[in-house]
């Protein structure tokens, strides 16, 4: 039985280890580094960071298809760890977003949108049209608009 509180996205069967990425965490990073010209160090930091901030705006159920896929498949992108209480409260909006990837990185929040638009852009890389389109739908309108300018 999951330890990981029902509903979570974060739930699965097969828990890895919390030092051991997901599947796709390690070419997703790869990819930050080298498509955005980020230290690997803040690409990984930047992945965790929007990833999960991103899941906690998405409003989906994850029991339905597709948009339970969609969850699963952006948890890949996580690497695997254990979450706390603050994950299942959702981020309103965008300001609240980066603010949140600002304290989690230790950065100037003027420094995060920049950021946060090359994490949006690389992630849309590794979804299909259909998937984006789902999360684009999810999002809250001032984060919608910031997910479609990385079109």
């Amino acid at each position: 039985m999951s330890d990981t509180p029902p509903g979570n996205p974060l739930s699965r069967g097969d828990k890895r280890s919390p030092s051991r990425p997901g599947p796709s965490s390690a070419a997703f990073t790869s990819s930050l580094v080298q498509e955005g010209r980020l230290d690997p160090g803040l690409a990984g930091g930047a992945a965790v960071s929007v990833v999960t901030a991103l899941l906690r705006n998405l409003e989906l159920d994850e029991d339905q298809e597709p948009q339970g896929h969609l969850m699963r498949k952006l948890v890949e992108f996580l690497p695997a760890r254990d979450t706390g209480k603050d994950f299942l409260e959702p981020i309103e909006g965008q300001e609240a977003l980066f603010t949140s990837v600002a304290r989690e990185l230790r950065l100037e929040i003027p420094a995060v949108e920049p950021l946060v638009r090359t994490v949006f852009q690389t992630l849309r890389g590794f979804l299909s049209e259909g998937e984006c389109q789902d999360v684009e739908r999810s999002l809250s309108w001032d984060l919608h608009y910031l997910w479609r300018r990385t079109q």
